[in-house]
């Protein structure tokens, strides 16, 4: 297949691998380069730059494919040097970094000398034409399915995308709610040039969380997410269960006094760690999005990327074409 991004970042299919935390890490990235899309390790699962190092060295001995680095710039509860993890993806030579969260603009200069081609995470047009405009490569634009932080504006990927389309001039990734060859070709015909996969590439062996958790996205319908921190505007979706009930509750309670301190205990990081390594799915919040209604399987990362590619390509053979020579 040949769009605009697999031109752009040498990869045989449009179907990138999203950075996610605590599941983004050397096995997954490779995996699914191995298989023809992007991989990404994401750096601050690593707990210093030094081993972010260590982790890409890995990805390397794994596949001779390209692969990026996701660099999140978000506050967090631990005390983190988003410049130097920045200049670890430098030294380390990787040529592709998705960033997300914080304009990125203050790592730009640095990334560009060396190289680097940047795709930035957006969840509206008008943070894409920023993010062009301060010269980032690509962008992965966000609808309101997607996992982790949607934004604010609750625009879904039907109308999102195609705007997005109509303003911009860099190439394009959907994301939110893409799983299968029915999303890849959606995604095209709105103007993307590729769609990036988070919830889905987790319920895939190489994820390197525990089965249980792949079992339960499995199991999920698409009423099983649910929207945190609303009221503190920095909304994330996150798989329904004990825990975010709990933080839901302590939202209502809290009303307009709702605070991030009134939160944090339920939404830390390190909770969402214990989920992906002790498979009990109730052990923290974790990140999913609205897809996991349209995840029935656990395969390998190559037999998910073919299966899409080859879906995508018999839709387009077996409706589309006859639908349109009819017309």
């Amino acid at each position: 297949m040949k769009t605009r991004i697999t031109e752009m970042f040498a990869i045989r299919y449009p179907i990138v691998q999203g950075g996610m935390q605590w599941v983004g890490r050397a096995e997954l990235a490779a995996a699914v380069s191995n298989a023809g899309g992007l991989g990404i390790v994401t750096a601050l699962t690593q707990p210093t730059p030094e081993d972010l190092l260590k982790e890409i060295a890995r990805c390397r001995e794994m596949t001779d494919a390209p692969f990026g680095v996701n660099l999140t710039i978000l506050p967090s509860l631990r005390a983190i040097s988003h410049a130097e993890f920045a200049q670890a993806i430098i030294d380390s030579g990787v040529k592709i970094v998705e960033t997300a969260g914080r304009n990125p603009e203050p790592y730009m200069a640095a990334f560009k000398e060396a190289g680097i081609k940047v795709i930035h995470k957006c969840t509206s047009v008008r943070h894409s034409l920023k993010a062009q405009a301060i010269g980032c490569d690509a962008v992965s634009v966000d609808g309101f399915e997607c996992a982790g932080h949607p934004g604010e504006d609750d625009i879904p990927g039907l109308v999102l995308l195609p705007r997005a389309a109509e303003e911009l001039t860099i190439p394009f990734i959907a994301s939110g709610g893409f799983a299968d060859g029915r999303g890849l070709v959606a995604a095209l015909a709105l103007g993307a040039d590729g769609i990036n996969m988070g919830t889905r590439f987790m319920a895939t062996l190489e994820a390197p969380i525990h089965r249980s958790i792949k079992e339960r996205i499995v199991a999920a319908s698409e009423l099983d997410t649910a929207l945190l921190m609303r009221q503190l505007r920095n909304t994330a979706r996150y798989f329904r269960n004990e825990v975010t009930d709990q933080a839901l509750a302590v939202e209502r309670d809290q009303g307009a006094e709702l605070t991030i301190e009134h939160l944090g205990p339920f939404v830390s990081g390190q909770r969402g760690k214990i989920v992906y390594e002790s498979g009990n799915a109730d052990a923290g919040v974790w990140s999913a999005g609205m897809v996991v209604g349209l995840i029935h399987d656990i395969p390998t990362c190559e037999e998910l990327i073919s299966r899409i590619v080859s879906e995508a390509r018999e839709i387009v053979a077996s409706r589309l074409a006859p639908a349109l020579a009819c017309a």
